[in-house]
């Protein structure tokens, strides 16, 4: 089981946050976030936000550490991305 964290580089009430993402299934993510007590309303449509206080929580149990670039690219290139709806897509 492999999943992939960024640095907690986005900003969002009061707090930094980090993208937690499987490149293999949702399940995977699931499972991974359960057993560190993520809640369930922290996945957001592919990914779990986890703030900044957790990140190192997350790498100790086994998230491997990337770039939020990577962690895009790891969705799309899985087949897991999921965009948010109703956003006009740019040509």
């Amino acid at each position: 089981m492999t999943v992939y964290v960024d640095p907690p580089a986005w900003p969002g009430h009061g707090r930094m946050w980090s993208h937690l993402v499987s490149d293999v299934s949702y399940d995977e993510l699931h499972s991974f976030a359960e057993r560190l007590g993520v809640p369930r309303r922290a996945f957001e449509r592919d990914h779990y936000d986890v703030p900044s206080h957790r990140y190192a929580d997350v790498v100790a149990a086994g998230a491997v550490e990337v770039s939020s670039r990577e962690v895009v690219r790891l969705l799309h290139a899985s087949g897991l991305r999921r965009r948010k709806r109703g956003r006009a897509r740019r040509t």
